[in-house]
């Protein structure tokens, strides 16, 4: 065999992103080295496994197609070995993906992965943030280890352990006919203007509020970025529903945007890890729940107001 795991890696980082420039910043490799071993492996093993298109990235062959899932379990095994010597020596080392939602994935994941990876020096965290439904299915095809994010539709084949709730709030601009109110209704807000968070679970959850009280929202725009959506209600385009509470009360143009308690018995959604019921816990990934127990409660929340301290500033 000719070829080196490294190579491999490389490959995948290619195929995976479908690009020669976002492989060498996953792998924080040069380009030229990116591109220096797929040449090899093409070379080695007597097949095409990109299309090159020229200034629009790369597109796998068919062939290549079967090279990844074939490299990725190769990968995958090499880990594995590591693994079991660390696990005979009581050590935490190897790589692990964590998948994030996207609403929390900023101020989340950033601090946990440094803290983890501070106590953990020879371990390390391969970040991804996504919505949930691509989350569940990253868990399924083995492309994230765990997944830290809400309570939404936990499939059957899913283990969700529970760390921290977070309850419904609204959100407008400073300007807003309601910044100045302690607390609202459903019922208020129903008829007003309202900047909708429209993401896979999230967004029947949301709906599902005002469907429990009979209500339907004046949804004007739809979107699925939240920092867009946070933007455009501290311009004053409507308010928003969330549950997260960032430490800044600032939307990304510098624009202030005020969160109400909103008033009634309303579901939060609760913040833990999601695993694969079936996965075999590796003792590196029990350490990260360990660590993420510790990390995220009532009283802490990585760049977020915990709701002990939220109901403190009130």
């Amino acid at each position: 065999m000719r070829f080196t795991l490294r190579q491999l890696e490389y490959f995948i980082a290619a195929g995976e992103t479908g690009s020669i420039t976002q492989a060498s910043e996953r792998v924080n490799i040069s380009q030229p080295s990116i591109s220096a071993a797929i040449s090899q492996l093409e070379q080695e093993l007597d097949v095409q496994l990109f299309i090159r298109h020229h200034a629009q990235g790369l597109s796998l062959t068919s062939a290549g197609r079967s090279m990844l899932l074939e490299a990725k379990r190769l990968i995958e095994q090499a880990e594995s070995l590591y693994g079991v010597a660390s696990e005979a020596r009581d050590e935490v080392r190897g790589q692990l993906s964590v998948g994030c939602l996207t609403t929390l994935a900023p101020m989340i994941l950033p601090e946990l992965a440094l803290s983890f990876k501070t106590a953990f020096p020879k371990a390390s965290i391969r970040p991804q943030s996504d919505h949930q439904e691509l989350l569940l299915n990253g868990l399924r095809r083995a492309t994230i280890d765990v997944a830290v994010t809400y309570d939404l539709q936990i499939p059957d084949d899913v283990d969700f352990t529970p760390l921290v709730d977070l309850p419904v709030h609204a959100l407008v601009g400073e300007t807003h006919p309601l910044a100045q109110h302690s607390s609202v209704t459903l019922e208020e807000l129903a008829e007003l203007p309202m900047v909708f968070l429209d993401l896979p679970y999230s967004n029947d959850y949301f709906l599902a509020l005002f469907m429990k009280e009979g209500l339907q929202p004046n949804i004007v725009y739809r979107l699925p970025h939240p920092d867009i959506i946070r933007t455009m209600v501290a311009n004053g385009y409507g308010y928003t529903l969330a549950n997260v509470t960032p430490r800044s009360d600032t939307a990304l143009d510098g624009r202030k945007v005020v969160r109400i308690r909103l008033a009634g018995d309303n579901r939060p959604m609760t913040i833990g890890f999601a695993t694969l019921r079936a996965l075999r816990k590796s003792r590196l990934l029990e350490a990260f729940e360990s660590h993420a127990k510790s990390f995220i409660s009532d009283a802490y929340i990585p760049g977020m107001i915990a709701p002990n301290m939220a109901h403190r500033k009130r």
